[in-house]
């Protein structure tokens, strides 16, 4: 029987899944550890959302005990294997061969569980740990950096750098998610080598900043970004010297989308802008959309916030019934707010308040009269619709209407009075 068929069926834990599957290894005759994240996040007390096992079993010894084991990077030693509902990362020990891209090395050369640990980005990243004694095997004195907060690079920092220059935003992430810091001698290679960023792939570091910026900890990221010199990779100049005020005051469950919008108009002042620097003019969401990768979701987002953010500002005393109840019920309008509590909170507080009381739901109300209305009584669709319909709905938002019937006439009145064709 092989291991693919042992509870394969039952309702396990990630946990529970990554042991079986160890065991399975271990049982055959071969070393298997639990392996980076996993390791790191269940010494700190934190729940580990997945797990990833390395081992000295090769590829095809992993398929052998695993028959249904996909190849994912085989090249490189990794081997996926499910269990139960878990699909759990197998990799072979192994050093790296030369790096020629500043990503990825020219291969590699399956190796012992030192030379596998060594060839990591962080030394709280490269701890091993038995998962049926659950010992701890730290080759690079991970385990003393966990303890002490520290993020470091292994080995010489320059080297894993030049390896991988993400490694460069990760050593920011890290810090900034689990409140570390960063180690001397590694903030000193970052900073070095802090323009090579520019030379990584888009969508790479776009991923590394969304996962910054969801995350609660994001200003201190932020923070470390722009101390690091990193930032110009993402806004395409180096940070001058500003507050955090609209970052900082995000609620935890902020969108990273907003989150970017907070950290752009911190950096500007909050400056009424349009433009991102080095961007040559261009809008916000282009010069981002370029340097991130950006999903449209993402860009529309972004910009919404800023858009309804700017005409926040002056309170909701500016604005007629019908538009702060149209502003209310637009996309971006509470992430806005948010922003916008960090500067004006008292401003910020009467939108909430506002809104509360004229547009609960976020939606505008369902018109008594909508285009089919206008067409049965007798009227020519043509582009004066829009402004008869718009016009209407106002006045049924600021109560002019006691039924469908008034606002029809009114709505019609209103046709006669633009010259609407009849048909």
């Amino acid at each position: 029987m092989t291991a693919d068929s042992i509870d394969g069926g039952m309702r396990r834990t990630a946990r529970e899944a990554a042991t079986d599957i160890a065991r399975a290894l271990i049982d055959a005759g071969y070393t298997a550890y639990f392996a980076g994240g996993c390791v790191r996040d269940a010494l700190l007390g934190l729940e580990p959302k997945d797990y990833d096992i390395a081992t000295s079993a090769t590829p095809e010894e992993v398929k052998q005990i695993f028959p249904k084991a996909r190849g994912v990077g085989e090249a490189f030693g990794v081997m996926l294997v499910r269990k139960a509902t878990h699909t759990i990362e197998v990799a072979t020990f192994r050093e790296d061969l030369e790096y020629i891209d500043g990503r990825r090395p020219t291969g590699i050369r399956f190796a012992d569980a030192r030379a596998d640990a060594e060839r990591r980005d962080f030394t709280i990243n490269g701890i091993f740990r038995e998962p049926l004694t659950g010992a701890i095997v730290d080759f690079v004195d991970g385990e003393r950096d966990l303890r002490a907060g520290i993020v470091r690079a292994i080995g010489d920092p320059h080297a894993r750098i030049r390896e991988d220059r993400l490694r460069m935003l990760r050593a920011a992430r890290f810090a900034a998610r689990l409140g570390f810091t960063i180690d001397s001698t590694t903030v000193e290679a970052i900073r070095v080598h802090a323009n090579e960023l520019a030379s990584v792939s888009p969508e790479r570091v776009g991923d590394e900043i969304r996962r910054m910026l969801a995350h609660p900890n994001r200003c201190r990221a932020a923070q470390s970004m722009e101390s690091l010199g990193l930032d110009a990779a993402v806004f395409g100049a180096a940070a001058p010297s500003h507050e955090w005020r609209r970052l900082q005051a995000l609620p935890p469950e902020a969108s990273a989308a907003t989150a970017l919008a907070a950290w752009w108009l911190d950096r500007e002042g909050g400056a009424e802008t349009r433009g991102v620097a080095g961007s040559s003019g261009a809008a916000p969401r282009e010069a981002l959309r370029a340097r991130l990768a950006l999903s449209n979701a993402d860009c529309d987002q972004f910009s919404a916030v800023l858009d309804c953010r700017e005409m926040l500002l002056g309170g909701p005393e500016r604005h007629a019934l019908p538009a702060r109840v149209r502003l209310a019920a637009r996309a971006g309008f509470d992430a806005a707010i948010d922003v916008l509590a960090g500067e004006n909170p008292a401003v910020a507080e009467s939108w909430r308040m506002a809104a509360a009381n004229e547009c609960p739901s976020r939606r505008l109300p369902i018109p008594m009269v909508d285009g089919n209305d206008l067409v049965r009584a007798g009227l020519r669709p043509s582009p004066a619709f829009k402004t008869i319909l718009d016009t209407t709905l106002d006045r049924q938002i600021s109560g002019a209407f006691p039924d469908e019937t008034a606002a029809l006439v009114s709505a019609l009145a209103l046709a006669a009075e633009l010259g609407a064709t009849p048909t």
